[in-house]
């Protein structure tokens, strides 16, 4: 079986390192208030090409380029939606209520947003 996921620097290319290096560059900028500043370390998902910060809780945050600040990525519990709380909250509606709970559970960390 193969794994899609690293957190070995050796098995990121240029392009993941520079996003390595935003990620380690935007937390001068703070981390978002719901993310535990415990373990944290970057990792590659080789499937998604997604690179970010995770932590000992296993949360996610990623780096915006136009804010060049981190935000939480977000996965809800019933459904496995993911996305940011801006996009999750354009699904609202659609959720089901175990993953509508849950976004509003968050929502006080996204108060600009919300």
């Amino acid at each position: 079986m193969t794994n899609f996921y690293t957190e070995n620097l050796a098995d990121f290319g240029f392009r993941e390192l520079d996003e390595a290096g935003k990620l380690l560059s935007g937390i001068k900028n703070g981390l978002p208030d719901d993310f535990d500043n415990q373990g944290i370390r970057v990792g590659f998902n080789m499937n998604s090409g997604y690179v970010f910060l995770t932590n000992d809780e296993y949360q996610v945050a990623m780096y915006d380029d136009e804010s060049e600040e981190l935000y939480s990525f977000y996965t809800t519990p019933y459904e496995g939606r993911e996305g940011c709380y801006e996009e999750l909250l354009q699904e609202y509606d659609d959720m089901h209520p175990e993953d509508q709970e849950f976004m509003n559970e968050i929502k006080q960390y996204n108060r600009k947003v919300a």
